[in-house]
């Protein structure tokens, strides 16, 4: 069991859209014809603009660690996604392949998935070469079965919906791919731009949910829950399939009390039928998530301490913290129930 958190929230907490400060274009990119959309909607919104004289990104870091963070969390970079990007990965369990509309995220959650994963300072880079990622997507479709592929590994798409229009693109290029399925997740709520899209109910999109005490402290930069559940609610009354990730679960203290009232509020939210599914992921960590957690964020309270936690090792030999068998096997009955009892049609697609 973990302490509650005891400190204020830090700075950032506002449900605003993200204007970054900084944003450099790589040449190569205006000569994608997506490239030039995001150009155009970029300088629409007065935002400051750099084109670059090549295509490295260059200058990114600071005098210190948080310097650069600092900067780096105020810079936007539109690049052409790398030759690699065309190969797709299987993603289990989200999804069976994972492909990329941008990589980092304008928020500042202090367990980040992120750290660790991506090298460099955090900057986020959005695709301006996207059309050739969408056509990409299709050698992967599989025959008579319906083929999944997840948007958000490695950023919040709707995060940057405003600035690159990137997820509306992706929305409606799967709506013409009969046998498909486009995911995303999101911890943000403006999702106006989405709702009139034709969809064709191929893409299912996820609201990341959490605990009261874990959204207001941990969750900076984002939208309020009440925010994230009425936009929940509007996509779901648009037609699109919708899902609910509850993630990263956390025993803090009196944890059946503060994820009860969460899903009091879901349930009070989603008062009609719904194309629900659930996704519940437990808090873990790596040694080098870990490191890169503690530069970003010295001041946090989140516990990452490896002697409460038991350590899970994948096939590659690297190994991660996660809770001992007790506490998971608590947190696991306690939503397997509750979700039951108030969602009995919405599935559980996975426990990890």
């Amino acid at each position: 069991m973990i302490d509650s958190f005891s400190v204020e929230p830090i700075a950032g907490r506002a449900s605003r859209l993200w204007y970054p400060k900084r944003v450099l274009f790589t040449p190569d990119t205006l000569r994608e014809p997506f490239g030039q959309r995001i150009y155009e909607r970029i300088t629409r919104l007065g935002l400051p603009v750099e084109v670059l004289s090549s295509n490295r990104l260059t200058g990114l870091r600071g005098a210190t660690e948080r310097e650069t963070y600092r900067q780096a969390k105020q810079t936007l970079a539109i690049v052409n996604a790398p030759p690699s990007a065309l190969k797709f990965q299987p993603i289990p369990p989200s999804a069976d392949w994972q492909f990329h509309l941008a990589q980092g995220c304008p928020a500042h959650c202090q367990y980040c998935y992120l750290a660790g994963s991506l090298q460099g300072p955090p900057v986020v880079r959005a695709y301006a070469n996207l059309p050739a990622i969408l056509e990409a997507t299709q050698a992967y479709e599989r025959p008579h079965q319906v083929t999944t592929f997840e948007a958000s590994c490695y950023t919040d798409p709707l995060s940057l919906e405003h600035l690159t229009g990137s997820l509306s693109t992706a929305i409606q290029h799967f709506a013409t791919r009969p046998g498909t399925q486009l995911r995303w997740v999101t911890k943000f709520h403006q999702v106006a731009p989405l709702l009139n899209l034709p969809h064709a109910g191929r893409t299912r999109a996820r609201i990341s949910l959490n605990a009261a005490p874990v959204a207001r402290y941990l969750e900076a930069g984002t939208s309020s829950l009440p925010d994230r559940l009425a936009a929940l609610r509007q996509l779901a009354q648009a037609g699109y399939p919708v899902g609910v990730v509850l993630a990263p679960i956390m025993p803090l203290e009196d944890w059946p009390q503060h994820y009860g009232q969460l899903l009091d509020a879901l349930q009070a939210t989603l008062d009609f039928p719904v194309d629900l599914t659930f996704e519940l992921i437990s808090h873990r960590f790596t040694p080098g998530s870990k490191e890169v957690l503690q530069r970003w964020y010295p001041q946090s309270k989140l516990e990452m301490d490896e002697a409460q936690r038991a350590v899970k090792r994948n096939k590659f030999g690297g190994l991660k913290y996660v809770y001992r068998p007790e506490e998971m096997r608590a947190l696991r009955m306690f939503f397997t129930d509750e979700l039951a009892r108030r969602f009995p049609q919405a599935p559980i697609l996975y426990w990890t």
